[in-house]
C-alpha cells in the first residue's frame, strides 16, 4: 500500500480519513471506478479508460465541472505515481463517488476523486500455468443501464470472488438472469472453438472491459472475433478459454471442472497485441 493517495486535487498521506458516515459512496455505493496500468510514465489504453469513466459518470448523473477532464485526471494519476516513485510500473485505482447526503437529498452531484497507486511489474509473458475456474450461480446479473459500467455497487463480483477463494479457484464466471455466462469477477471472458474467437456481447450483462474492447478493435484485423452468447455447456465444448482485463492483459484458463484447455490462441494474442502495451 502506498503512503500517499490523491483526494480531490491534493496528494495527502494515505492514513488520512477521507469520508464521513454521510458519504453516499459509503452508504449506497454511489460511484464508479477505473483500474489502470501505468508503465514508463504513461497510462496504458488511457483513452479507453477515460471514455468508459465519463460514460459511466453520465449514466450516474454526475455534474462534472469544466475543469474535470480526462487530461486533468490523467495528470493526477501520473503525479501520484511520480510522488511515490512508481511511474515505471503501477496499478492505479481511480474511484469517483458522490458526496454526502441521503437517498433523495445529496449535497451536490460533483465528483469526489480518490486515487490509489501501488507498484506493479510488467509480466515477462503470458502465465505458465492455466487458471482453474468455475461458475458462481448464487447471484445473477441483470442487464440494464448499469450492467456495463464499473459501478462501486459490486456485490455480485464480491460474492463470486469469495466463492472462488473458499473453493480454491483462481476465478469464477458469473451468469446473467437467463443462465448464460456474462463475465468473470475481475475480467471479461473469451473462448476459442475451431480456430474462431468468441466473447459474450455486452447485452449479456458483462462489464465493458477496456482490454476486451482493445482486442475486439485490433485483433479483428487478423483474426475474427465474434460476439455470441455463451452457455455453460458451450464452455465445456471450447478448445480454449481466456480472461482479459487492463491489469493482466490476458490469462489463459487451464481447467473448468473436468474440462482442460490448450492456450495456443491466448499466447498468440498476448504476444501480438498485449505484450507491446507493457513496453
Amino acid at each position: 500500500m502506498s503512503n500517499f493517495i490523491h483526494f480531490n486535487g491534493k496528494i495527502i498521506p494515505a492514513e488520512n480519513p477521507l469520508v464521513s458516515a454521510g458519504s453516499r459512496g459509503l452508504r449506497y455505493g454511489d460511484g464508479l471506478f477505473e483500474t489502470m496500468r501505468v508503465i514508463n510514465g504513461r497510462i496504458a489504453l488511457h483513452y479507453l479508460h477515460f471514455e468508459r469513466l465519463f460514460n459511466g459518470l453520465a449514466v450516474l448523473q454526475f455534474q462534472c465541472p469544466a475543469s474535470f477532464t480526462p487530461a486533468y485526471l490523467a495528470e493526477a494519476v501520473l503525479a501520484l505515481c511520480r510522488k511515490t516513485n512508481i511511474e515505471k510500473g503501477a496499478r492505479v485505482r481511480l474511484n469517483v463517488v458522490r458526496g454526502n447526503g441521503g437517498l433523495f437529498d445529496p449535497d451536490n452531484h460533483i465528483p469526489n476523486v480518490i486515487i490509489e497507486a501501488t507498484p506493479l511489474e510488467a509480466p515477462a509473458g503470458i502465465q505458465e500455468q492455466g487458471l482453474v475456474i468455475d461458475i458462481y450461480n448464487t447471484v445473477r446479473k441483470h442487464y440494464d443501464v448499469l450492467a456495463n459500467i464499473k459501478s462501486n455497487n459490486y456485490l455480485p463480483y464480491v460474492l463470486a470472488a469469495l466463492h472462488a477463494n473458499n473453493n480454491r479457484l483462481h476465478e469464477c464466471l458469473l451468469l446473467n438472469t437467463a443462465g448464460r455466462i456474462c463475465d468473470a469477477t475481475i475480467a471479461n471472458v473469451f473462448w476459442v472453438k475451431d480456430g474462431r474467437i468468441y466473447t459474450p456481447p455486452l447485452s449479456e450483462g458483462g462489464i465493458g472491459g477496456v482490454m476486451r474492447r482493445y482486442l475486439i478493435e485490433n485483433v479483428a484485423k487478423q483474426h475474427a472475433i465474434r460476439e455470441e452468447p455463451l452457455t455453460p455447456e458451450m464452455l465445456e465444448q471450447a478448445d480454449e478459454v481466456f480472461l482479459t482485463n487492463a491489469i493482466m492483459g490476458i490469462k489463459w484458463v487451464g481447467r473448468y471442472r473436468d474440462k482442460e484447455y490448450s492456450n495456443q490462441m491466448a499466447t498468440l494474442l498476448y504476444n501480438e497485441y498485449v505484450k507491446k502495451l507493457w513496453e
